[in-house]
């Protein structure tokens, strides 16, 4: 049976199966896909591992997908994550999680979308890029200079902030039309790239892998390709924040989550398709920009002008998505008492977390305007690897910790599929971990410095409970 339209919290389900696969979509596609595939090719010998290693990509992400969904479907409420490791855990390390969250991973993500929305819209118009300085002054004898980009950044994200505090509908129309605009450029770049580079009659493709290349040979350089992959996949889990705005969550948050995931990975592998049609893989390995490189060959200078643009327009639309998912979680932090209480409230007219929207955009704007998230971001990727491995692993725990709780869906392929996702995600952490020990261990204090924030809010709040923090509508 489906779950009523407004949930005991106050929240309205208004999301459908089409919102959710666009919310999964727009979190993921922004900028990776067009920055990234020259830097994952760098150290790959031939293009059947470049399209392998997207595709490997893809397959651990839908695994993770379908062990989320379990989640999902069991506890359809906002938060996501937060929820799941609570229920398995504890408070303790779901406000582990929250705290990472909020301080480093999402706020921190987000002003590096908005800082690279800056700089491609700053390309196109270079009285907003981000190096153009507006101010210098000294700030307590430390130098501090600010950007037009940098207040570009910090502008868009107050504006999209502002979008989604009047209502889950209006976000998701917003979110809805960027995803849909993305989705036909990038369909427009695929059909036009393999019209014109046919003409080169696929040569770029051969050997699609290397003879005699034996297969120790390539596994290290595979596993750091698939490092970048995995990030270049990130924001998937969306749909589990936003689940007490879903209707019919049982049904829909599976469904989304899989196809989402499968757009997304098909989007990938095709957009790679035309770069190896565009140029020879030597041609583009190492490059960041790589998307307008092959752009320009295929089209000409104007052709690289038309692809900045649509990557601006891409960053743009993964910063909306990501606005709207966030604040879910530290709503939910709220409602347990282990963050501001106020942030666990829904506003009046739009209920949405609006001030949990605002508190994000705070602090994500504060790092732009600073420049500091790229480092706090840096710190913390371990961390998520680290919460998505515990995730997964949370399927078995609660399967056995709670066996009576219903499960209107259950991991398909299981135990194999949450396994292959908790593998995975520890194994894309310990190559981190070896290849930047110093930022893991930066990023382990970090992390660590939340248990005494926890034990203070637990005393202040001893905590209250969900049933203690009202909304701001009868």
């Amino acid at each position: 049976m489906a779950i009523e339209s407004r949930p005991a919290d106050g929240f309205l389900r208004k999301l459908g199966l089409a919102d959710t696969i666009f919310l999964v979509i727009g979190a993921v596609v922004g900028s990776g896909i067009y920055m990234t595939p020259g830097l994952i090719a760098a150290g790959l010998p031939s293009p059947g591992l470049l399209i392998l290693v997207w595709l490997a990509g893809g397959l651990v992400t839908l695994c993770g997908a379908l062990s989320f969904a379990e989640l999902g479907a069991m506890y359809p409420e906002a938060g996501g994550q937060y929820i799941y490791l609570r229920e398995a855990y504890g408070p303790a390390a779901a406000f582990l999680f929250g705290w990472a969250f909020f301080g480093f991973i999402m706020c921190g993500g987000l002003a590096a979308l908005a800082v690279g929305f800056a700089e491609f819209l700053g390309s196109l118009l270079p009285v907003l890029s981000t190096g153009r300085v507006i101010l210098r002054l000294d700030l307590f004898g430390l130098p501090f200079s600010l950007s037009s980009g940098q207040a570009v950044a910090a502008l868009a994200i107050l504006i999209l902030t502002l979008v989604n505090t009047f209502g889950i509908r209006s976000g998701a129309i917003v979110q809805n039309v960027l995803t849909i605009l993305r989705l036909a450029t990038a369909a427009a770049f695929v059909v036009l790239g393999v019209l014109v580079g046919r003409k080169s009659g696929g040569a770029n493709f051969h050997p699609f892998f290397a003879a005699g290349q034996p297969f120790p040979a390539v596994l290290a350089p595979f596993g750091l390709a698939l490092v970048a992959v995995f990030w270049t996949y990130d924001g998937w889990y969306s749909v589990n924040c936003t689940a007490g705005e879903i209707r019919d969550p049982e049904r829909t948050i599976p469904r989304g989550l899989v196809l989402g995931v499968l757009s997304v990975t098909a989007v990938y592998v095709l957009v790679n398709l035309v770069y190896l049609l565009a140029l020879p893989l030597e041609r583009f390995q190492g490059v960041v920009r790589v998307g307008e490189l092959a752009a320009a060959a295929l089209f000409g200078g104007s052709g690289a002008a038309l692809f900045a643009a649509l990557v601006t327009v891409s960053i743009f639309g993964c910063l909306d998505a990501n606005i709207l998912f966030g604040p879910r979680v530290f709503y939910a932090m709220a409602r347990d008492g282990h963050f501001f209480r106020g942030l666990g409230r829904l506003g009046r007219r739009g209920r949405v977390p609006t001030a949990a929207l605002w508190c994000q955009a705070a602090w994500s704007a504060l790092l732009c305007l600073t420049g500091t998230y790229q480092s706090l971001y840096e710190y913390m990727l371990f961390a998520l690897l680290v919460f998505f491995a515990v995730t997964g692993l949370a399927v078995f725990v609660l399967r056995r910790k709670a066996p009576g709780l219903a499960r209107p869906y259950r991991t398909w392929g299981y135990p194999a599929v949450p396994l292959i996702f908790i593998v995975m995600s520890l194994a894309v952490f310990a190559g981190i971990v070896a290849d930047e020990p110093r930022k893991s261990a930066i990023g382990a204090g970090l992390l660590a410095s939340g248990l005494p924030v926890y034990l203070v809010w637990r005393r202040r709040n001893c905590p209250p409970g969900p049933a203690a923090v009202k909304n701001d509508f009868p």
